[in-house]
């Protein structure tokens, strides 16, 4: 009985993040003007907004889906094509990782969005999870792969980018791990939360602000995306994605994000990335995740867009959030660069503990 009222409550906290009609992310329809000057697009009287696409799921919208609803969808692979997912590990190359070559860029993945990226003799971190579940609640989404590199293994880190709010991307038990020794960079409105976990060492950034940190160049850039981490916090704090400009060549790290025109205006704006990690994986229902999740396709147009020279996936096979299977994002991302008409080399499906120098 106990186990069943926790699932409840965890169904409910999940239809207060992803289905509130407080989460919808607007669109920039009408101006606002400040006294002072014109407040940027995204911007809101209490929050944030996305200036594209938006969605309009309120909590009838959720139940729909959970319920089922609304008409099944065809899977992007056949059911005959897939096989139980079983995640690719591979042992960490720990000879690479304590001693890297500071002229090169070298990136390892841990898992979901969490990659270590070092460069120039910095160690970074992307939205670092190293938790076994992604819930407040102590239950909801599980591990279904350990983190590529355990904690304790880890090389000093020197500073965590992170995208957002939402549990699998900023992750308590992580943070307090980490501490205040890395420099944390996050979106605008996000610092307090740092504050009331004593964590002081941050750096807020709204989209498109550069900050230098030890030779590197970091600069925020737009994701079309939400935040939210309680039933009553929708939107009131930005989510990002981030670009390393760095002496051999820049890294973009597009944080969760869906497809839209920010990435040729990012691409505009900052030129060709040497490196693009791109999300591939929780977009089904296609038609409640669309806007604040890309799918394999997206992804291949996101790459196009912004011209770059080699991209790698992330956000797959880590946790099941949504309805297509783990092990589904990779073959579909494959099937897209074949039809694409993409080399086999130019967009990367990493292994669980790999690392790919550049």
């Amino acid at each position: 009985m106990k186990t069943i009222k926790r699932h409840f409550l965890f169904i409910l906290f999940l239809a207060a993040l992803l289905a509130s009609d407080s989460m919808t992310v607007n669109a920039a329809g009408v101006k606002e003007t400040l006294q002072v000057k014109q407040a940027p697009a995204h911007h809101t009287r209490d929050g944030f907004r996305n200036i594209y696409e938006y969605p309009e799921h309120g909590f009838a919208s959720f139940l729909r889906w959970k319920l089922g609803r609304v008409p099944d969808e065809q899977p992007a692979i056949p059911h005959a094509q897939m096989i139980p997912y079983v995640p690719d590990i591979v042992a960490p190359d720990y000879q690479c990782i304590y001693r890297p070559d500071p002229a090169k860029i070298q990136i390892t993945w841990i898992g979901h969005s969490t990659f270590l990226i070092q460069v120039e003799g910095i160690n970074i971190l992307t939205d670092p999870i190293f938790n076994s579940r992604s819930s407040p609640l102590g239950i909801g989404f599980s591990r279904k792969s350990p983190p590529g590199i355990p904690f304790d293994r880890l090389p000093p880190i020197h500073a965590v980018l992170i995208s957002h709010n939402h549990y699998d991307h900023l992750d308590l038990y992580t943070v307090k791990k980490l501490g205040n020794s890395p420099k944390y960079f996050v979106p605008l409105k996000l610092g307090q939360w740092f504050l009331d976990q004593k964590i002081t060492n941050t750096v807020e950034m709204d989209w498109w602000d550069a900050s230098m940190f030890k030779g590197i160049r970091i600069v925020s850039i737009p994701s079309q995306h939400f935040s939210r981490r309680t039933a009553l916090d929708g939107n009131q704090t930005l989510w990002a994605g981030w670009v390393l400009e760095t002496k051999h060549g820049k890294i973009l790290f597009a944080g969760d994000t869906g497809y839209s025109p920010h990435f040729k205006e990012i691409r505009k704006r900052l030129g060709t990335m040497r490196v693009a990690v791109l999300p591939i994986g929780a977009y089904r229902p296609r038609w409640f995740m669309k806007t604040i999740h890309m799918d394999p396709p997206d992804a291949v147009s996101a790459h196009k867009d912004l011209q770059a020279q080699q991209s790698i996936a992330m956000h797959s096979g880590t946790f099941f959030i949504t309805d297509e299977p783990l092990g589904e994002p990779p073959l579909y991302l494959k099937k897209a660069m074949k039809e694409a008409s993409l080399a086999d080399d130019s967009f990367l499906i990493m292994k669980f503990g790999e690392t790919r120098i550049f």
